[in-house]
């Protein structure tokens, strides 16, 4: 927090004096926030999503995306249209490895219908384990709700959703690349605050130049990627990065304050909320207000005690990624360290032992303030 705060700070002041000069009279409250923020992203970096999908159609994407994955672990994904599917808009590969190795199957669900809830997700149907001596590969889902192609245009994502798939794809690398003999124990079954490792990292790449030149091209013209777009959107990942991360902390240490507390609160919930929080404030405090008693997360959403899981987990992923940043995005001795010490070892150890195994070291911080232009 103490290395944060100064950047939320920052933040803070820059979109102050921005609506100020723009008419804006007194300080700034939350409502106030969004509207001038949104408004300063649009005219620093003139980011329109609309002018970044035709850059994105969907079939190019899956197959970039798949290279990504023969690049790094070797995996090669065939289509079987024998297979039998829960409905039409469902496809269904088989992985196999550099050496012909069955890994998994994966289904892709990409287009929303009648009764599919929104979202994105990888879900397994069946988890790597051995069963009376015998080893049964997973079966793995990545669904999303995408824009259905039409007779006349393809589907066409946005950065945005880009961004979704290689995070669920990386959910499914751990799926697929399990290796273990009992399935509670291998796949996405980790700590919580170690599951998001695999799949964040994946969304870095969508930011390497590199990477995106090599399949990012406009459907109708096959013009690549300009980089002038590459640039605004590399420049605009760190957009308010210091007050996301702050507000991120404030909702950990809001958690771990409730599920700390050995009897009730002399103070309100309102007074000990601000309380918590005094130290931490980036924005005006508004009288009577309280978020606490609808933080579903941490009460009836499973994140009781554990919502710092999701910065800790950017720190994870921020410093394993370093590794191939040093080393090469496309490095296939990193990438078969992380396979073999991270995504195939599941929970079979403590996710600190494992990280240890693949860094060398316990992760370090700095690697996140350093992505997120907070050094």
């Amino acid at each position: 927090m103490q290395k944060s705060l100064p950047f939320a700070k920052r933040d803070v002041a820059e979109i102050q004096a921005y609506a100020t000069t723009n008419g804006f009279e007194g300080e700034l409250m939350p409502w106030d926030f969004s509207h001038w923020s949104e408004k300063f992203q649009e005219e620093r970096y003139s980011l329109n999503e609309e002018l970044l999908k035709p850059y994105f159609e969907l079939s190019s994407v899956q197959a970039a995306i798949f290279d990504l994955a023969g690049r790094l672990y070797g995996l090669k994904f065939e289509e079987n249209p024998q297979l039998p599917v829960y409905h039409p808009d469902v496809k269904v590969f088989e992985v196999r490895d550099e050496n012909g190795r069955f890994m998994s199957l994966l289904y892709i669900d990409y287009f929303p219908r009648e009764s599919k809830r929104g979202g994105a997700w990888m879900t397994s149907f069946r988890e790597q384990g051995f069963y009376d001596g015998v080893e049964e590969r997973p079966h793995v889902s990545l669904v999303t709700n995408f824009t259905k192609p039409t007779s006349t245009t393809p589907s066409l994502i946005t950065f945005y959703e880009f961004t979704t798939i290689l995070h669920e794809f990386g959910h499914a690398l751990h799926g697929m690349l399990a290796e273990g003999t009992y399935s509670t124990l291998t796949g996405t079954n980790v700590a919580r605050d170690f599951v998001e490792l695999p799949s964040q990292i994946m969304e870095n790449w969508a930011y390497e130049p590199e990477y995106l030149n090599s399949f990012a091209k406009h459907y109708q013209t096959g013009e690549v990627i300009p980089q002038d777009l590459i640039d605004k959107i590399i420049a605009a990942r760190n957009f308010l990065a210091g007050y996301a991360g702050v507000r991120q902390l404030n909702y950990g240490i809001t958690d771990m304050a409730w599920h700390n507390v050995t009897s009730v609160p002399e103070a309100s919930v309102v007074e000990y909320e601000q309380e918590i929080l005094s130290n931490s404030a980036i924005m005006p405090v508004i009288e009577g207000m309280v978020f606490s008693p609808s933080f579903s997360h941490i009460f009836s959403g499973g994140y009781a005690a554990g919502y710092y899981s999701y910065k800790w987990a950017e720190v994870l992923e921020a410093d394993a990624y370093s590794l191939f940043k040093e080393r090469g995005i496309f490095n296939r001795e990193v990438a078969a360290e992380f396979r073999d010490k991270i995504l195939s070892r599941g929970g079979i150890e403590d996710a600190d032992v494992l990280f240890r195994n693949f860094r060398g070291r316990d992760p370090q911080p700095e690697a996140l303030l350093e992505k997120l232009g907070m050094k």
